[in-house]
Order: C-alpha cells, then sequence, then structure tokens
C-alpha cells in the first residue's frame, strides 16, 4: 500500500469515536456481556467445570487475544465495515457476509435473553421474590432449602423458570408451542431499546458505554461476596476449577472453548471491526487489547465462581453429592442459580434482585447494540450516499428481529435458541474464524499486515502474534474442527433430543453461512476473469486486495 493511493479513499466519515475512552469502553461493553455473565456458567457447566476451564484459558491466549487485535487493526486501518474490509482479499469475501449473517443470527436470541431479564425485573418489584418458596402449584416437587427428603427435587428458582416464566414443555415433537404474551411484551420494550439506540448512532452509544461497561462489575462484586458466603460454595468453587484430566482429550470441550472464546470477546462476528472503524486512524490500540482481554477474561472467571457457588449450595441444601447433576443444565442455568443467590440475601432481597437483572440487562445492551451497528454499517457501507438514513434502517432492524425473536418466546423457546446457537452460529464461527485467518496472515500476508499496522499506528508487530495469526491460531482451530467433526454426536437440549425436522432447519441455518464461502469466491473469480480471461490468472487476481482497499480516514501522498 502507498500513500499516493491512500489519498484517492472516500472522504472521512461523519461518524466517529467522541474519544478514545469511549471506544475502550464501547468494546469492554459489547465483549464483557452476556457472553461472559449468561453463556459461559452454563456452557462450563456442561462441560465438566474445571475441564473447561484450562482449555478456555489457553484458547484465550492463543486464539481470542491474537484474533481480537488482528480484527481492530484490520478495522481501525480500512475505516469500513466488515464486508468492506474483506476487500483485502476479495477470494474470501464470504467469510464477511457469513459472518454479519451469524450475528444477525446472535441479535435474535439475545434480545430473547434481554425479555426473559425483563420479565425477572418486573418481578423482582413485588413483596416477596416469587422464586424464595415452593408454591402449592409444584407440589412435590420442589424442595424447601433441607437435605431431608429432597432428592430429585428441584429448587423453587428452577421450577418458577422453567413453569412459570417459560412454561417449558419437555419436548419439541409436537411443536415449538404458542408464546406467552408477557414475554412477547418484554421483547418488545427490548427491541424498543435497542433500536432507540442504534438511531441516535455511534456517539450517543459510546457516551452510554461509560455506564454500560462500568456499573455490571459493581453488581458482579456484591454477587461474588454473597456467593462464596453461601454454605457448600467452596465445594462448587473447586468443582469449577478442578479437572478432570482425562475429559481434556475430549474434542467437544476444546470445540466449547474456542467457541464461548468468540462469544465472550465477540470475535468473528463482524462487530469489532465495525466498532474499530469509527476510530481515529493513528490511535494506539495495543493497550486497549491487553484491558479488554483480561477484564474479558476476569469477567467470565468471577460469573463462573459465582454460579458454581450458588451450585455447591444447592448440592448441600438437597443432599446431591455430585454437583455436575444438581440442576438440569441449559441456556437457563444463569436464570437458576443467580436468583437463588440473591433469594438468600437477608436484607432487601428485592433491591439486589432489581441490580442483578438491571444489570443483566445493560449487557444485552452492550451486546445487542454492537451486533446491530454491525449489520447496519454493512448495509449503509454497500449503497454509500444512497443508503437511506439511519432511522429508518435501525427501525427496519428493530421490527424484523422483533418478528423473529417471538419464536423464542414460546414454551420450546429454548429448545430452538440451543439450536440456532450451535448450527447457525458456533458452528459457522469457528468456520468462519479459520477463513479470516487464512485471508490476512496467508493471502494479503503477515508481513504486509504488520507493515500496515507500523504505517497506522508507529509499533512493531512481535513474534507472538505474528506466529499466533500465521500458525498456531488457525492450526488449534482446525484441529478443534478436524476432531470435533469426527467425534459429533446429534444435538440435544438437557439431555432431550430433536425432532428430523429440527435437525434439518439447523443444517440450513449452518448452510446458509458457510455458502457464503464458495459462493463469494466464484463471484470474485468471475469478475477476475472477464478481465484476464485464464482460471488461475483470475484466481490469483482475487486474491489481490481490490482497487478500494486502503484506509478511507486519512488524506496523504508519497509512498512507504
Amino acid at each position: 500500500m502507498t500513500k499516493l493511493e491512500i489519498s484517492t479513499k472516500s472522504e472521512k466519515p461523519a461518524e466517529q469515536w467522541g474519544n478514545g475512552l469511549e471506544f475502550l469502553f464501547s468494546c469492554i461493553s459489547l465483549s464483557v456481556g452476556l457472553g461472559n455473565i449468561w453463556r459461559f456458567p452454563y456452557i462450563a457447566f456442561q462441560n465438566g467445570g474445571g475441564t473447561f476451564v484450562i482449555p478456555y484459558l489457553i484458547a484465550l491466549l492463543v486464539i481470542g487475544r491474537p484474533v481480537y487485535y488482528l480484527e481492530i487493526s484490520l478495522g481501525q486501518f480500512t475505516g469500513r465495515g466488515v464486508v468492506k474490509a474483506f476487500d483485502i482479499a476479495p477470494l474470501l469475501k464470504g467469510v464477511a457476509v457469513g459472518q454479519v449473517l451469524a450475528t444477525a443470527a446472535s441479535i435474535t436470541y439475545y434480545s430473547s435473553i434481554m425479555a426473559l431479564t425483563l420479565r425477572f425485573l418486573v418481578a423482582s418489584f413485588g413483596s416477596e421474590l416469587p422464586w424464595s418458596r415452593c408454591w402449592e402449584s409444584w407440589g412435590s416437587d420442589c424442595h424447601d432449602g433441607s437435605a431431608l427428603n429432597s432428592s430429585g427435587k428441584m429448587s423453587p428458582a428452577q421450577l418458577y423458570f422453567e413453569r412459570e416464566i417459560l412454561h417449558e414443555v419437555p419436548n419439541i415433537d409436537n411443536g415449538v408451542g404458542l408464546p406467552n404474551w408477557q414475554l412477547v411484551a418484554c421483547l418488545a420494550v427490548a427491541w424498543l431499546i435497542i433500536g432507540g439506540v442504534l438511531i441516535r448512532g455511534i456517539k450517543s452509544s459510546g457516551k452510554a458505554a461509560y455506564f454500560l461497561g462500568v456499573f455490571p462489575y459493581v453488581v458482579l462484586l456484591i454477587l461474588l461476596l454473597r456467593a462464596v458466603t453461601l454454605p457448600g460454595a467452596i465445594d462448587g468453587i473447586i468443582y469449577f476449577f478442578k479437572p478432570q484430566w482425562s475429559e481434556l482429550l475430549n474434542p467437544l470441550v476444546w470445540y466449547a472453548a474456542v467457541t464461548q472464546v468468540f462469544f465472550s470477546l465477540a470475535i468473528c462476528f463482524g462487530t469489532l471491526i465495525t466498532y474499530a472503524s469509527y476510530n481515529n486512524f493513528n490511535r494506539n490500540v495495543y493497550n486497549d487489547i491487553v484491558i479488554i482481554t483480561t477484564m474479558d477474561s476476569c469477567s467470565s472467571i468471577i460469573a463462573g465462581c459465582i454460579t458454581f457457588g450458588i451450585l455447591g449450595n444447592l448440592a448441600r441444601e438437597t443432599g446431591v453429592t455430585d454437583i455436575g447433576s444438581v440442576v438440569k443444565g441449559g441456556a437457563g442455568l444463569a436464570f437458576i442459580s443467580y436468583p437463588e443467590a440473591i433469594a438468600k440475601f437477608e436484607y432487601v432481597p428485592q433491591m439486589f434482585a432489581v441490580l442483578f437483572f438491571l444489570m443483566l440487562f445493560v449487557l444485552g445492551i452492550g451486546s445487542t447494540v454492537g451486533m446491530g451497528s454491525c449489520i447496519l454499517r454493512v448495509v449503509r457501507d454497500q449503497f454509500g450516499p444512497r443508503s437511506p438514513p439511519i432511522w429508518k434502517l435501525a427501525t427496519g432492524l428493530a421490527v424484523i428481529g422483533f418478528a423473529v425473536s417471538i419464536v423464542y418466546m414460546t414454551p420450546g423457546g429454548q429448545f430452538i435458541l440451543n439450536l440456532v446457537d450451535f448450527y447457525g452460529v458456533s458452528f459457522t464461527a469457528l468456520i468462519l474464524a479459520i477463513g479470516e485467518l487464512v485471508a490476512v496472515a496467508w493471502i494479503y500476508g503477515v508481513n504486509r499486515f504488520c507493515a500496515d499496522i507500523k504505517f497506522m499506528m508507529g509499533i512493531e508487530t512481535g513474534w507472538y502474534w505474528r506466529l499466533c495469526w500465521r500458525f498456531i491460531t488457525p492450526g488449534l482451530m482446525t484441529a478443534v474442527l478436524i476432531y470435533m467433526l469426527l467425534d459429533m454426536s446429534a444435538l440435544e437440549y438437557k439431555g432431550v433430543g430433536y425432532p428430523i425436522l429440527a435437525h434439518v432447519f439447523g443444517c440450513f441455518l449452518a448452510a446458509l453461512g458457510l455458502v457464503q464461502l464458495p459462493g463469494w469466491a466464484f463471484y470474485a473469480i468471475y469478475k477476475q476473469r472477464r478481465q484476464t480471461g485464464s482460471f488461475w490468472q483470475s484466481v490469483r487476481a482475487a486474491c489481490k486486495p481490490s482497487d478500494t482497499w486502503g484506509p478511507a480516514n486519512v488524506q496523504l501522498d508519497g509512498s512507504i
């Protein structure tokens, strides 16, 4: 890239972060979000607690942090959304399109978690917390907090969530049922807020990020102090950190760890590239990367300690010796363990319940606004000056997102959430992440990319980053993918299988994301073949950066 070429790029976009702190806190609110507080505990629980933590920390160091640095640098250098950023290697532009589709799938079920959070928030304003005692309608299925005659029974928090909030069905062989109107109303409120923040643009969301990034930590620390003081909590925390060494060879545990890193840090979904595109071109983001990834991992560990401390307490109360079987897993685990701890607060538990669910909702805003910003930026980049105004795009996204998300508000909604999470997001994200590393590190080239970083930030890129981008990160992800495919079994939710039609729908979701890879590759080759004639010359030409590749936010001349 030469500075003479850079001078021909488009003019500086109107939207930018007000200052560096807005970018830092926005990334914190995006990365330290529902992926940490809601998703991490139940994924860790499903994969054996300590058995999962070790692969997770390894994946964080050799996959999460390097990919985070790569995406922030790529977005800041190009000043464009994720699809335009992949002008770096047109042959693999399908990676970016697939990531946007995965982001669209994610925002639908993240908004459904926000709806559940609002439902709990409303319930927290009562004279007593409704999950603090057994209801008569639950009969003998509820235990009263003592170990006597409580074997096989469920806690009030679990029963309240599954029977009073979800009205959950045992399977979806006969369909998912009709939506719950209370949850649909909460979902509508969630999307109104998401749409409202998106309409106000990146500057307003940057200002809100100061609160979105700090408030959750205050509530988390309060819950942590309470959780670790519960009887039996230490047993749960030991379970969380003590690995079953034989299970470390299970490829599905590593697959879960890698995909959880994607969710925790919000990498490989296009959101980070979008946020970085609003940065000042010369901002040195190296320290930001270290701060954000460290805070993210600490948040996940804190959330894990809270959840498993509460599970240890439940195990002691119910007389269950195996903490791994004290409750059924699933995406709703956070709506069982956290409320269980809050109900045990001696003084004004309602206040702490309100704080917790408000925190969870705030985290949801941070995550979903980032996803929505990514989708809207792609549309605006595609249409350029002819793009509709932001309020129309944001409104359209909110309406469509709300309509699609209603399916999660049904009695079988958690089955669908688990299905979409696996097929439409987790499975495709790993493959697309490998494609992203191939595009930047191999097709464009690590040395060229590091030269761009030096030109942009004035710093040299160390060997750790170079080795991870070129060999370690894509190699580990490929190995995990291969082993996972060889050892993959039929998807289940709480030990219950899915009907054939559900698997067909899941495969369609996965195919929709993955077909973008060959589809856009053939399109890029076709465009080049009209000029070169030879197939292999067209392939080589499609691997070169397009004419629009380069910084959009600077006007320079000369050469480097």
